[in-house]
């Protein structure tokens, strides 16, 4: 851990593959020496998703690129580049590529350095810092 400040430049690092088209690139997290956020972005091929999930804090995702379907408690909101969203802990919600032919890009960030993910479906629980490794909910 450093108390130095970082730049990281996205299109140096080697993204995270998610599985079903999915792909995120970990940026600020504890590893840079952060004390109360993690932040990436997250990649999306035509017409994918990530599964219905919650957090256990607060998480603000903007969308960088493409057109987006945000599902926030079994309501779908449809967004496109610069919109952003504000979650409370623990809603359910998930981000869908709405385009059959562009991908979907998404610049996410975190309260908490210790933010999990909930997959409601299965019940599995990770740690967001854990996608560096590749093995997130």
């Amino acid at each position: 851990m450093t108390n130095k400040p970082a730049i990281l430049f996205p299109k140096e690092l080697t993204p995270h593959d998610r599985g079903n088209g999915v792909r995120t690139i970990p940026l600020v997290s504890r590893r840079n020496g952060s004390t109360s956020l993690i932040n990436g972005i997250t990649e999306f091929d035509p017409s994918t998703s990530v599964p219905l999930h919650k957090h256990n804090c607060e998480e603000s995702v903007m969308v960088l690129e493409g057109d987006a379907i945000v599902e926030i408690d079994g309501e779908q909101h449809h967004l496109s580049a610069q919109d952003t969203t504000w979650l409370p802990a623990n809603l359910p919600h998930r981000f869908i590529n709405a385009s059959d032919t562009n991908r979907m890009r998404i610049f996410w960030t975190y309260a908490s350095i210790d933010a999990t993910r909930t997959n409601m479906q299965t019940g599995e629980e990770g740690t967001i810092d854990a996608e560096r490794e590749g093995v997130a909910a």
